[in-house]
């Protein structure tokens, strides 16, 4: 590390130009060759997609995107009135002339007999594509819109309901701007220093404009949702920012220390550096570990976290040293450099005055009465996680004044909600010649299964109405059919799921027992139902392998099994008490008004794996911060209650300024337009609040406290077997009692 920073240092002008060509040559490429990004779910072996593959392959121009067209009429007029009848028709033959459309069923044909209102007032046609609505571009998507909502007047307005009509009018993630904006105001704040705030900003935003560029190429390679490039801002610039605040703090105190700028700045690489490199290796293990869960829609999300994240990481490492070369004394504030003239060079230390080192010597007294405080007030954040329920979160949620949010209401008011999420049953009849007598006829035996079919479904309680089946031929010779049922609660309620589950597992058997017929419930809704089922199969797997790897790499690096085991067990605890918010908030709507919550529903399936990944990496960087610190005084005092009380007296300041400063950047990306970045948004915001308030500065220091040498324990059998790895620096050869090196990890007093 200190090779590295100072090659950096010296070569500061090559190190900037590289980074800038860096940057431009990536972004030129990701420009020419254009973005691939795919909302693709691969979920292989679930009826939802043995559903999709059906008719994939027998009927593919019927197996792609499907949206509905929404009429409502108003001042009298009924759908059914001869001028607003011709406008629906003359709108519905424009939809048919677009690129890709298959097929269009009107309300006025007999297909669509069911699709008008019983007081005639609404209606909605089904419009169908012969592609996969990801494979659709945004284009496409805006024309479809647009010619759909042409037939818009007084007296007719017409909505779009469907994936295709989101993306067309999809709002973006938003708060970029106010976050970096937010951030700079902490940094100001923390270090009085305009050079100061720059820098560590500069650094994130210079590695960030390269990853999303990287990942806008790897999408033609990697399938990754057209949010990733979000994801990565929203991760990395909280990530990126804080990486580069550590390494500034910390040279910062080596020229408050007397050091030259050169000397500082690799001191500051050399020490909080390690912390850095350490801690982003962590967040990206949490991250890559996705792939254990097997499902090819979290292996791009997984990537291109990934990609922005070791972005950061090199750039504090590599691009901040240059840069602190090129700033030189100007990082200090003015009252640091005024202090600097008039007493000399000191070294910062973590001092028996201030807010954190009182709260450091209380908990060192009274280690118990923290602990059991900070652990009831956690206990009581993480209630509501224990009903936590996945799923997909429906269009009801979307902005008012959308065609997706208007299309959803009015089909609500029109039909009932179960309308804006039927369930699609594709039926398979390869064996027809061993129908049970009297359940089939000869001369349709797949209607008759059918007719018996819609029969049991339209008696069960959750179920609005059964349309009428389509039947088509198939590859194998026999049929194939089409059944839309259309469930009383809409697509994110829980009755929706448990109509699914029914079907799949009793209403359906029992209706085709003898005839070897085949009914796979899909569509969108059956497929969300599906990914949850197999996210919270698989998730314990995932989370067990991300806390053991995390586990072993801690307990090689401190040499100790309390250490590793306390840090796992604190940041489930943090990630619980993120899941119970998100809850609360989101499931049960409370404090809905003020994060925009428009109506209480499921938390995103995918969003838990996520959230995991990214909250156990980032309060494993707290972690090493904080506990590289306390190892460090250990090994100087030999005293585990005099190391933890100095190692928080010295750090806490920094952690809290950091996590602030991570709050600030995802809570600002709430103001976005999307549920799931909200979601986003407030469960890492408050995910870190709890962490490094709550955890790290309170329940962690007070468990080492009460745990004593134990902390440092580690058998010498394993010690002699296990490489030797660590976050503290090697001895300064040039250190003497004249010329002390400053404490070599981050501090609070600068």
């Amino acid at each position: 590390m200190r090779a590295l920073a100072t090659w950096c240092f010296r070569h500061r002008r090559l190190v900037l130009g590289a980074w800038i060509a860096m940057l431009i040559l990536v972004s030129v490429i990701s420009n020419a060759v254009g973005t691939k990004y795919s909302n693709n779910f691969q979920l292989p072996n679930t009826p939802s997609t043995e559903a999709l593959k059906l008719l994939q392959s027998n009927s593919p121009k019927l197996a792609g995107d499907n949206e509905q067209v929404v009429f409502q009429t108003s001042g009298g007029l009924l759908v059914t009135s001869p001028p607003v009848e011709a406008a629906i028709n003359a709108d519905l033959a424009q939809l048919a002339l677009l690129p890709n459309a298959s097929r269009v069923v009107s309300p006025f044909s007999a297909l669509g007999a069911q699709q008008i209102s019983a007081d005639k007032t609404v209606a909605f046609a089904t419009l169908t594509f012969d592609k996969e609505p990801q494979t659709l571009s945004q284009a496409e998507a805006v024309r479809m819109v647009s010619t759909a909502t042409s037939a818009d007047r007084p007296g007719l307005k017409v909505a779009v309901s469907g994936q295709l009509a989101g993306e067309a009018t999809r709002p973006g993630f938003g708060g970029s701007g106010l976050g970096i904006l937010l951030a700079g105001v902490v940094l100001v704040l923390f270090f009085g220093s305009v050079f100061a705030m720059a820098l560590p900003l500069l650094s994130a935003l210079l590695a960030l404009g390269t990853a999303i560029g990287l990942v806008t190429m790897l999408s033609h390679v990697l399938g990754m949702p057209q949010f990733a490039p979000e994801l990565v801002i929203l991760i990395g610039l909280g990530v990126g920012v804080d990486y580069a605040l550590f390494i500034v703090t910390r040279h910062r105190q080596g020229l408050i220390a007397g050091r030259s700028a050169e000397e500082a700045a690799v001191g500051a690489v050399n020490t909080s550096g390690r912390a850095v490199l350490f801690a982003g290796m962590v967040v990206c293990i949490a991250l890559m570990g996705m792939f254990a869960l097997g499902v090819t829609f979290l292996y791009g999300l997984a990537v291109a976290a990934s990609i922005g994240v070791l972005l950061t990481m090199i750039s504090a490492l590599t691009l901040l040293p240059a840069m602190l070369g090129f700033i030189g004394p100007r990082i200090l504030s003015r009252k640091q450099k005024r202090d600097l003239a008039a007493n000399g060079p000191r070294i910062v230390g973590a001092g028996s005055t201030g807010f954190w080192p009182r709260w450091a010597s209380f908990v060192q007294v009274r280690p118990a009465v923290p602990a059991v405080v900070a652990l009831v007030v956690i206990g009581a954040i993480i209630l509501p996680f224990f009903s936590l329920r996945l799923g997909n979160s429906d269009e009801g949620n979307d902005p008012v004044g959308t065609t997706t949010r208007t299309a959803y209401d009015m089909l609500a008011q029109g039909f009932g909600p179960g309308f804006n999420g039927p369930l699609m049953l594709v039926a398979d009849s390869p064996a027809l010649s061993h129908l049970a007598p009297g359940v089939g006829s000869a001369a349709n035996p797949l209607n008759a299964v059918l007719t018996r079919l819609s029969g049991d479904i339209k008696a069960q309680p959750d179920v609005a109405q059964v349309a009428a089946p389509l039947i088509l031929p198939a590859k194998s010779g026999g049929e194939i059919a089409l059944l839309n049922v259309y469930p009383k609660g809409s697509p994110q309620a829980a009755s929706t799921g448990s109509l699914i589950n029914q079907l799949r597992s009793s209403v359906i058997p029992a209706a085709l027992a003898g005839t070897g017929v085949r009914v796979y419930v899909g569509g969108s809704t059956a497929i969300f139902v599906d990914f949850a089922h197999v996210l919270t199969g698989k998730l314990p797997l995932f989370i067990g392998l991300v806390v053991l790897l995390s586990f072993l790499l801690l307990s090689v690096v401190f040499r100790s099994l309390a250490v590793p085991l306390t840090g796992a067990v604190m940041n489930l605890l943090s990630i619980g008490g993120a899941f119970g918010l998100l809850t609360a908030v989101f499931q049960w709507g409370w404090l809905g008004n003020v994060f925009g919550v428009n109506r209480p529903g499921p938390i995103e399936a995918f969003l838990p794996v996520m959230l995991f990944s990214i909250l156990f990496g980032l309060s494993m960087d707290y972690q090493v911060f904080l506990v590289t610190r306390i190892h460090e005084e250990y090994l100087k005092s030999g005293d585990n209650r005099l190391a933890v009380r100095n190692g928080l007296a010295a750090t806490g300041k920094t952690i809290t300024a950091a996590a602030v400063i991570m709050i600030l950047v995802f809570g600002s990306f709430i103001l976005g337009g999307q549920r799931v970045i909200k979601e986003f948004g407030v469960g890492l915001g408050g995910g870190i609040l709890i962490d490094a308030v709550i955890i790290r500065m309170t329940i962690v220091p007070a468990v080492m406290q009460l745990i004593g040498r134990s902390n440092w324990w580690f058998p010498a059998w394993l010690d002699r077997r296990l490489p030797r790895l660590s976050v503290d620096p090697a001895l300064d050869p040039d250190a003497s009692p004249a010329r002390p090196w400053p404490v070599p990890i981050e501090q609070a007093s600068v």
